[in-house]
Formats: structure tokens, C-alpha cells, sequence
């Protein structure tokens, strides 16, 4: 009605042809003519119509107001519809025979039902605007994604002829989309820590947020809102001044970048090796190797430059410097201290002081130390520092104490009774093993190149 409003002021105010009204109001000149004649023959000038609301207008202007109208329609209980979906088996057809037969028995003589396709059109656009999603903005140097891929490598055994299924390991910078990926035994803590460092190596350089899938190598306790960081995994982001913030369980938009990322390696990498033969690691790493370097120089389809261009532009200028030393893996154990004031860590026996006799311990074990700390003093394990998403943060602690004993795998302490019964100088290791034999070196299980 404001249309008809205007051609009435224009004409009856105005004075305009119809051309001139019909060039301002974007009308037609045929149902401009047929507005003014319906005007004139109701009695309606601009001095009148001012006066009106629209409705009055309609009134006078049309003898049926609202004739062309479409029918009226039931209505449809879309956030029902919305929850009836998620059960097994529901379909939108079966909900759609449903909602026919409630109208008809709630309206039987008024309203029409909506049509088939104009139902899933209707819950479809309810859809859209129901499920929302939050834009993400990564920032410079800010964020790593980690994922592991869900189809899988395959390596062959020289020896049996079978093939071995091994993992592929993404990780991905938020602003540059810079991509690194490898191949790893299993998803366990080793091959995780170790394909993380690879990693941070490959970019040459610390982002300041870690987000990982809740995988049990990285996530010991998970959480939706607080989840517990496996202390291993806690150590390496303390030593590369990293926080973890996992991705909440069932939600991938939370790392949407590696999931992308993954489908993308899965594409480019995993598919572009589909024809030849591996039979260990080091060929397949070497092959990815290559198809990661041609993924990162491959141009954008709609951006300037390549993930490697915007990688040298935004990423690297922005990370943080790799630490001097690089990290090396600590495996935390629990153990009893015997009556003997020792503990055993892989058939070796190590002793503490005799006072923690019955006590239970915690072994931190490396390649090269194995430190023990008492209950009191495990529970101040550092733990990594975490982005709480209800908006608090732990922070980063740490014990400021040093192990009650600390040796290389292997070798054994002297007692303290034995040196006040020789006399001797304390000293902290002797050269003997404990099983009576050289010592020798744990079998930690290095994932390490």
C-alpha cells in the first residue's frame, strides 16, 4: 500500500504523467492506470488518503481485499520436526505424513497442509538458521591444529608380504594454512610427542596455542569444558612454552582447519600414493615428504600466492624461537617402594631412601634418567597450561624441587647404611648394576629419528 500511497500523492499532489510516476515508483503503467481508475471511482484523492491508514486505503480501492491471497496453511512445528530427526529411523517423510494427519484432524475445515516439498524447503531453512557456527579469526604465529587422519597409510612387510596400516599425522598454522604431515607406527604417546616436535621443527618455530583431538595421548582425563593434559604431553608444552586447548569431544568445528587439512592430505598425499610400494617408514616419510612440499607451493585457487608464500608473509615472523635443547621424552610410572628400599622399572631395581619403604612413588623415566619423587611431591607434577573455555586458566606449575633419587637406567644406589658401615664418603651411584651384571641402558621405546 505504500506504492499506491505514492502514486496517489504523485498524481493528485504532483501533477505527474504516468510515465514520470511509473519511472519514480518502479510500477508498471498498466497497473498504475488501473489504481488511479479504481481511485477515482471510489472518490480517492491524496487529500483523503493521507488521512487513512493502509487498510482503509485497500478498503476503498478493492471491493475483496486480501481475494489474492494464498490459502492459509497449517502450520508446522519445526523445532518438533528438529528433535524428531535425530532418532533412528525418522524420516522427513514420515514426519511429514504425521503433520498431515494432525491437520486434518485438528483443522478439518480450515487451513491447508503444506505440500512435501514445501515442508522439507520450510525445515530446511529452520536448519540453516538453527545451526549456527561461529566465525573463527586466526591471528598470526597464534594456533596449531593436530589431528591424526582416519584413512590410513599402508607400509609392507618384506618378510610376510602383508601390509601394515600406519598413521598419518597433520598438523596445520591457522593463518597461513602451512600444512605438515608424516607417517607414525601408532597414535600412542611416544609417536605423538614425538611427531608434535617434528612438527614445531618443520615450522621452525613455537605458535603459542596447541589444539589437539582429546586423543589419550593427549587428554589423560576428558572433559568438555576442563580436560586433565597427559603429564607427558604437559612436560613438552612446558618446554616449548605451549598451551593445550583440546577440541571439545564430537565438536570438529572447534579444529576445523585439520579437519580440512585432513581431508586435503587425504587428497593430495595419501590418494597420490595409492599406486606405489613402501616397506618401512623412512621411503614413506620421504615420499610424504616430497607431496607435502608440492602442497605447500600449490597456489590458492582465489587467494594471491601459496601456503608457503603466506607462511613466510604471516606465520613464521610471528613464532616464537625453538628452545636451545630439544625435548626429550619422560614416561611418568607409579610404583611401591618394597621392604628392601627399592623399586623395580622394567626388571631393574633402584633404590630410595628407607624411609619411603611401603610408600608409593612416581618414576619419571627417560632415556637416560630415571628420577623418583615421592606421593607429596608427584602431585606437583607441572601440568600444562590450558585455555579454559568457561573462562578460567591454569597456570603453569612446577615442583622447585629436585628428585629424591635420580640415576641412569640401570645402575643402582649405594645405601646409607653401607657407607656408614665402610666408612666411606657418600657418592650417588655406584658402577654396579642391580642385576649383577653391566649396567645397561631401559628400554623406553624411542619414537625418535
Amino acid at each position: 500500500m505504500r506504492k499506491v500511497r505514492e502514486i496517489l500523492r504523485l498524481r493528485f499532489e504532483r501533477g505527474l504523467s504516468h510515465r514520470q510516476i511509473s519511472a519514480s515508483t518502479g510500477v508498471s503503467k498498466g497497473a498504475l492506470s488501473d489504481y488511479l481508475r479504481r481511485a477515482v471511482a471510489a472518490g480517492l484523492t491524496w487529500e483523503v488518503a493521507r488521512a487513512l491508514d493502509d487498510g482503509e486505503v485497500e478498503a476503498r480501492l478493492f471491493r475483496y481485499p486480501g481475494r489474492n491471497e494464498p490459502p492459509r496453511r497449517v502450520p508446522i512445528d519445526l523445532p518438533w520436526v528438529h528433535r524428531e530427526l535425530r532418532r533412528t529411523g525418522v524420516t522427513l517423510q514420515q514426519l511429514w505424513f504425521e503433520y498431515r494427519e494432525a491437520a486434518a484432524q485438528s483443522l478439518p475445515s480450515g487451513g491447508t497442509p503444506y505440500g512435501y516439498s514445501q515442508f522439507c524447503d520450510l525445515y530446511a531453512d529452520f536448519r540453516d538458521k538453527t545451526d549456527l557456527s561461529m566465525r573463527q579469526v586466526h591471528r598470526a604465529g597464534e594456533k596449531v591444529f593436530i589431528d591424526y587422519s582416519g584413512k590410513k597409510a599402508q607400509i609392507w612387510s618384506a618378510e610376510t608380504g602383508e601390509a601394515i596400516d600406519v598413521e598419518l599425522f597433520v598438523a596445520v598454522l591457522g593463518a597461513s594454512n602451512y600444512t605438515f604431515a608424516e607417517a607414525t607406527r601408532t597414535q600412542r604417546l611416544e609417536d605423538f610427542c614425538a611427531s608434535t616436535v617434528r612438527a614445531l621443527e618443520f615450522f621452525g618455530g613455537v605458535p603459542r596455542i596447541a589444539v589437539p583431538d582429546q586423543l589419550r595421548s593427549a587428554v589423560s582425563g576428558p572433559d568438555r569444558y576442563d580436560p586433565v593434559i597427559n603429564p607427558t604431553y604437559a612436560e613438552l608444552s612446558q618446554h616449548y612454552d605451549l598451551a593445550i586447548v583440546p577440541a571439545r569431544p564430537g565438536k570438529p568445528r572447534d579444529k576445523a582447519k585439520v579437519e580440512t587439512a585432513v581431508l586435503v592430505a587425504q587428497r593430495w598425499i595419501l590418494a597420490c600414493l595409492r599406486n606405489r610400494t613402501f616397506f618401512n617408514l623412512d621411503e614413506l616419510n620421504a615420499a610424504i615428504a616430497d607431496l607435502v612440499e608440492k602442497l605447500n607451493t600449490r597456489p590458492f585457487k582465489k587467494l594471491e600466492g601459496c601456503r608457503h608464500s603466506a607462511f613466510e608473509a604471516l606465520d613464521r615472523p610471528a613464532l616464537r624461537p625453538l628452545p636451545q635443547t630439544r625435548w626429550e621424552l619422560a614416561r611418568w610410572k607409579r610404583a611401591k617402594v618394597n621392604i628392601d628400599y627399592h623399586v623395580e622399572h622394567e626388571a631393574r631395581l633402584y633404590s630410595v631412601p628407607h624411609a619411603l619403604v611401603g610408600e608409593e612413588i612416581e618414576l619419571r623415566v627417560t632415556n637416560s634418567v630415571v628420577e623418583v619423587f615421592p606421593r607429596w611431591q608427584a602431585r606437583r607434577r607441572p601440568r600444562a597450561p590450558v585455555g579454559g573455555r568457561r573462562g578460567r586458566r591454569a597456570r603453569s606449575r612446577s615442583t622447585g624441587r629436585a628428585p629424591i633419587a635420580s640415576t641412569a637406567p640401570g645402575r643402582r644406589r649405594e645405601s646409607s647404611a653401607g657407607r656408614r658401615r665402610s666408612g666411606r664418603q657418600p657418592r650417588r651411584w655406584s658402577s654396579r648394576s642391580c642385576s649383577g651384571g653391566a649396567s645397561r641402558r631401559a628400554r623406553t621405546g624411542r619414537a625418535w629419528p
